[in-house]
């Protein structure tokens, strides 16, 4: 499974593609930080960013998109702004018809590090473990964006397995129904 974990900001969108699949090493394809300056108009800014996430998209191919889910904080122009690109981030997969999920930071946190009170020092560090690299992604909008693609690979690959068993249980039950059923008939 190919992940593009998306830590949204209208100043700096992380973007990470992780590689792999659960009890399996993961494997860093690619980290960066789509930037824009806050000397331009938000319009714009954002236009850049969509254009970003839509690069990495058609270069990366992934099976699934990552997003940090927004959380409301004391400053609410940095929470428009997450909100604004992670709007962008949706929209850019939905159009591609790609999988996504929104995670938590608290759950990004706990998945990588075992804690979800972890600083970004700590949840650089872990994804620099997991990935085996000599050090973390830098800046901590790279690392996050990659602790999302892992955490999505780890928790959302196995839900994603869960539901389908669930479906073709599901499916399997009707099944069965629609048999008893004509034999039921046949013997009328």
């Amino acid at each position: 499974m190919r992940v593009l974990g998306i830590d949204p900001g209208l100043t700096r969108c992380g973007v990470g593609v992780v590689e792999g699949d659960v009890g399996r090493p993961l494997r860093l394809v690619d980290v960066n930080v789509i930037r824009t300056s806050a000397g331009v108009p938000v319009a714009t800014r954002l236009v850049t960013i969509e254009a970003g996430i839509a690069e990495w998209l058609e270069e990366y191919r992934p099976d699934a998109v990552a997003v940090e889910r927004v959380f409301a904080r004391s400053d609410v122009s940095t929470v428009m702004g997450t909100a604004q690109a992670s709007g962008l981030a949706l929209v850019a997969a939905a159009k591609r018809g790609l999988p996504v999920a929104l995670h938590t930071p608290s759950e990004v946190k706990a998945a990588v590090s075992g804690n979800g009170r972890a600083d970004k020092t700590q949840v650089g560090l872990m994804v620099a473990r997991i990935l085996r690299l000599p050090a973390p992604p830098s800046p901590a909008d790279a690392a996050d964006a990659v602790a999302l693609a892992i955490t999505h690979i780890w928790r959302g690959g196995a839900q994603s397995r869960l539901a389908a068993a669930a479906e073709a249980a599901q499916s399997s039950r009707a099944g069965d129904a629609r048999v008893a059923a004509a034999r039921k008939a046949g013997r009328r």
